[in-house]
């Protein structure tokens, strides 16, 4: 399967030039990987370059996971980082990512300073 980086999917989210739109449709045709990275990159591009509010950066999210040709690395872990960031959107999603990862892989409590990001459940405030 075909692999992706962030400017394709910002590209197939925001649409904004219609050329490397058509391309990047066209290469993640019939499947296209998403990383952890590279989400958590595009979710960064579209609230700071695009200014997408946390609503429209989780209604992205949530549309990466339903797209019919996008696979999103351990998409269970980013359901759960989404359900997180729509219960707590002053997170950001990327902390709610790196927490649920953790969860997944059995490695709390999660060390911050990040006085919000501590007051979630499995993680210490350093």
């Amino acid at each position: 399967m075909r692999a992706v980086d962030t400017n394709v999917v910002v590209r197939v989210i925001i649409r904004d030039d219609a050329n490397q739109t058509a391309s990047a449709e066209s290469f993640i045709h019939g499947g296209a990987w998403i990383s952890w990275l590279a989400l958590a990159e595009s979710i960064w591009v579209l609230d700071s370059i695009y200014g997408l509010n946390w609503k429209e950066l989780a209604a992205a999210i949530e549309m990466l996971l339903n797209h019919r040709d996008f696979i999103v690395q351990d998409a269970d872990t980013v359901s759960a980082a989404l359900d997180l960031f729509r219960a707590k959107p002053s997170l950001g999603f990327s902390d709610c990512l790196i927490l649920s990862m953790a969860r997944k892989a059995g490695h709390l409590p999660l060390g911050t300073f990040d006085r919000n990001l501590a007051r979630v459940e499995g993680v210490q405030k350093l």
